[in-house]
């Protein structure tokens, strides 16, 4: 078949990168039902740019570092989680980048009784970050990233990282709690203000008039 080839062509022609040896654009291909199902033909080859200089803000964003630390995901308040990675953190120094094939990422998410497999994604060897954007609320995802070298250094272990989306409904819960204790906090303060105008400007004329028909 001619469309697997023809719909890669596209996907080129829409987000080919203009050539800026300073940023080079991360090429990837997607693969659904964790890649083995989906086989070459179902893959789509992309790029996208990379997300130089993010850091993950505590107000909007929580990270969660794999236990070897190559591998951060940071799931930011939208639902959206980006993935970063560094090499030094495999083992012992890497051979010459030229020898450096890609990425490989698997992920998957706990179900009720058994784990489902999710999107895997081949990246290119300029890859240092991946967007997941779209993660379902009160699912723990498990993600797991592995450099593939040029043989014969074999490939090394997978660094995983495993997390947890807000829902959205409780993002909301808490947007609504937030804006609610906002308005009340408005209005005590609108309230204690008309309570000392009146005491003020009312309260104290009438007493000052009572005291002097006393005195009379």
């Amino acid at each position: 078949s001619l469309l697997p080839p023809l719909l890669a062509l596209l996907c080129l022609g829409v987000a080919q990168p203009t050539a800026d040896p300073d940023e080079p654009w991360c090429p990837y291909k997607v693969g659904g039902d964790g890649g083995a199902a989906a086989g070459a033909a179902g893959a789509r080859l992309c790029f996208r740019p990379p997300a130089r200089g993010f850091q993950c803000a505590a107000r909007g964003c929580r990270a969660h570092r794999s236990a070897g630390g190559a591998l951060v995901a940071n799931v930011l308040r939208n639902g959206s989680v980006l993935l970063q990675w560094g090499l030094r953190h495999w083992g012992p120094p890497a051979r010459p980048s030229a020898a450096l094939r890609g990425f490989e990422l698997n992920c998957s998410w706990d179900g009720t009784y058994t784990r489902f497999p999710c999107d895997s994604v081949e990246l290119g060897a300029a890859c240092r970050d991946y967007l997941l954007a779209e993660a379902h609320g009160s699912v723990r995802y498990r993600l797991c990233l592995r450099p593939r070298y040029a043989p014969p250094r074999p490939a090394p272990p997978a660094q995983c990282v495993e997390f947890r989306v807000e829902p959205a409904a409780m993002r909301d819960i808490v947007v609504a709690m937030t804006a609610v204790g906002g308005s009340i906090c408005v209005m005590l303060v609108f309230i204690c203000l008309l309570v000392a105008y009146i005491t003020e400007n009312l309260m104290s004329p009438a007493l000052a008039r009572g005291g002097r028909a006393g005195a009379a």
